[in-house]
């Protein structure tokens, strides 16, 4: 039998080592198009692509608004009604005319405030109930029922228990919106901590580590992902109660403008406030989502190939 050499020995370990473990940089550049190796040089229309999209996107809001012209306009009438429809002339006039007035700021200022009033109190308080649902058997007795039984009441049914329990509106439009983001931050979180290998605990246990560090470590991080899912689908459901709530009880904001607007037939008014509802839900999805890119950006992301 032949040894090999030190020399033949020490030149082979790096080189296995070196294909066993790549650089994570490498990985990361080249998952995100950024890097110049092969993953990034074999698609040449990576840098386009963005603008591609976004030019779709625009494109196919202008083809909205352009059928929803040409519809009123022509007054067609088959099994739709377009007749009474605002045209996108008269809601743009409308939209610029109450773009210079202050009552306008203070409708849209009033509803983001209740709106992140709410959501925010109910995104700390969903997590801090959904995990401790999951991980403690006696919360999820003592509580768990009650919950349960709560949750399938929408939230806009209870604006008469709202405006028996506070002695202001304000207060109880804060927490609708409080009530309709806390159940899906709730689901959310439980399933996801549900969901943990006990294998990361089990570590942390074995390197000495108490229950903080395990929360700390181990379960927030590792639901954060699911958490994240309950968080942007409360921001929606959040705009919608808002919404009904100011309709039915609210002395400011844009739902009570969208209704009074209804209510004197004001028809391009009303879906002025529509589109202010549409963007700033939007806008507020938007954030969560990117909230939420930054907080997991240590998971592995793939970019998907597309043709």
């Amino acid at each position: 039998m032949t040894a090999l050499s030190p020399a033949s020995s020490d030149t082979a370990v790096p080189a296995a080592d070196a294909t066993a473990t790549p650089d994570p940089t490498a990985v990361t550049e080249a998952a995100d198009g950024s890097g110049t190796g092969p993953a990034a040089g074999s698609s040449g229309t990576a840098s386009r692509r963005p603008w591609l999209r976004y030019t779709l996107r625009a494109g196919s809001l202008l083809a909205a608004l352009g059928l929803w012209q040409l519809l009123t306009e022509l007054d067609i009438n088959l099994w739709l009604r377009f007749e009474q429809f605002p045209t996108v002339a008269d809601v743009a006039g409308e939209f610029r005319d109450r773009l210079g007035s202050g009552a306008y700021w203070q409708d849209l200022t009033d509803s983001l405030s209740r709106i992140l009033t709410g959501f925010v109190l109910a995104a700390v308080l969903g997590v801090a109930t959904g995990t401790a649902i999951a991980r403690s058997r006696l919360v999820a007795d003592l509580i768990g029922p009650v919950l349960e039984v709560l949750r399938p009441i929408p939230a806009i049914a209870l604006v008469p228990v709202a405006i028996l329990l506070f002695p202001s509106n304000e207060q109880g439009i804060v927490f609708i919106t409080f009530t309709a983001a806390f159940f899906p931050v709730l689901v959310s979180t439980r399933h996801a901590v549900r969901a943990l290998t006990p294998v990361w605990e089990e570590a942390v246990l074995t390197m000495g580590g108490g229950r903080w560090r395990i929360l700390g470590s181990v379960v927030l991080p590792g639901a954060l992902p699911g958490i994240l899912g309950g968080l942007s689908v409360g921001i929606g459901v959040s705009w919608i109660c808002v919404i009904s709530a100011e309709m039915i009880s609210g002395e400011y904001g844009i739902g009570y403008r969208t209704w009074q607007d209804y209510t004197i037939v004001n028809y391009p008014g009303v879906f002025v406030g529509m589109a202010t509802i549409g963007v700033l839900g939007w806008i507020t999805s938007t954030a969560v989502e990117l909230l939420g890119r930054r907080l997991t950006r240590w998971l592995p992301r793939t970019e998907r190939k597309t043709s």
